[in-house]
């Protein structure tokens, strides 16, 4: 039998991106400029309208001083991470 992993939650994934950049006080084009991303690749990710790649993340990571695994982790909101299993 397989057992699927619960669906990530992207929201809340969108929401930590947008709370980092309001927390710094920076406009998508600081985010841009320090990124090296496009102002419309952000604007789209925290509307939801993609996902973002891996090395989107990873240059917003680093951009952000935010750990990937941090980052991350939000995608887990509202299920049990991997490992952290109970019972």
């Amino acid at each position: 039998m397989t057992i699927f992993p619960p669906d990530p939650n992207l929201d809340a994934l969108r929401l930590e991106l947008s709370r980092l950049r309001g927390e710094r006080g920076w406009t998508y084009d600081e985010l841009a400029r320090r990124s090296g991303l496009s102002r419309r690749t952000l604007i789209e990710i925290e509307q939801g309208r993609t996902i973002g790649s891996l090395p989107t993340w990873h240059a917003l990571a680093h951009a952000l001083g935010a750990p990937l695994d941090e980052l991350f982790g939000t995608l887990c909101s509202g299920h049990t991470p991997p490992g952290k299993q109970t019972g």
